[in-house]
This record gives structure tokens, sequence and C-alpha cells, in this order.
């Protein structure tokens, strides 16, 4: 809605202003799409034809290209990277930043380090697709969640108190 309100006013960067939008955020997204438009022309797909309620095939698109930066949120409310775990932070500037339940599992473009190491430009995900996406990368034993696996009845006990 942004973007086609913007672009109703011919691009006009008086716009922006007035509606606390950044001018190079606002290029930057129709220099995408542009490119996803002459890449839709060159395969010959509708560009126009879109479902906006469904986002999953976004996400797992951008997911089977950053399968790498993902990572999950812990007990402590620290996000921990998957594979190499690693504490960061969803930057300040995020929407996601501010969320009061934020998404247990996110998928990251890059880490930014100064005082904490910040993942930038994030996006939710669910934990099953990296295996979907990722089958070399990821095992059902690096998504499951832990804290809802129970231990079988025997197991986890003293022989003692096994009776």
């Amino acid at each position: 809605r942004c973007y086609d309100e913007w672009a109703s006013t011919d691009f006009n960067s008086q716009w922006c202003y007035e509606n606390f939008v950044q001018i190079k955020s606002m290029k930057k997204a129709r220099d995408i799409r542009e490119q996803l438009q002459g890449l839709c022309e060159r395969v010959e797909i509708d560009h126009n034809t879109s479902i906006t309620d469904d986002f999953e095939p976004v996400l797992k698109s951008i997911t089977s290209g950053f399968f790498y930066n993902v990572a999950k949120l812990s007990r402590t409310g620290e996000y921990q990277t998957a594979k190499q775990p690693k504490t960061v932070y969803i930057h300040p500037s995020s929407v996601l930043s501010k969320e009061d339940n934020p998404p247990p599992w996110l998928v990251f473009f890059e880490l930014a380090f100064t005082s904490k190491e910040f993942m930038r430009q994030v996006a939710p995900i669910e934990p099953g697709w990296l295996i979907e996406i990722a089958p070399h990368f990821y095992q059902e034993s690096d998504v499951e969640d832990k804290k809802r696996k129970k231990l079988p009845k025997s197991r986890g006990r003293h022989k003692s108190y096994a009776k």
C-alpha cells in the first residue's frame, strides 16, 4: 500500500517526507520491483498476478537463500543462531524488536556488530521449512522443540524411583 501510494504521486520525494518514509528505502524498493518485473517478463510470468495474503512462498524463498542465517528464541528471551550457537539480538530499528511475543524462529540477512550482535532484515519462519529447504544442512534434531519433548516414563528417573 505504501509503495502504491508513493507511485501514484509519480514517485514524489515530498510524499515520502510528509509520510515519514525514507526516500532511499523507497527507491531501493522501486529498483527491486523493476528487476523482478524484468525477470518475470523474461520467463513469461504475469507480474501483476499475486496473492497478497499468502506470504509463505516469499518467506520460504528468502529462507532458501539465507538458510545459514537462522536464529531461534531461547528460554532466556535471547536469540541463538541455529548451527553455531551465538547470542544475537533483533536490531532495534526492526518492527519485530518491539513485538511483545517475538517469533520463535527468524531468518536474517546480516549481523551488525556494535555493542551486541544485531540481526538486520529479519523475517519470521517455520522451523520445518529448514528441513524441507536445506536437508543437507538441517536435521530434525536441529529444529525440534526440546521444551515439548517428554522423556519416556522409565527414563530420567533413578532406578529406585522407577517402581
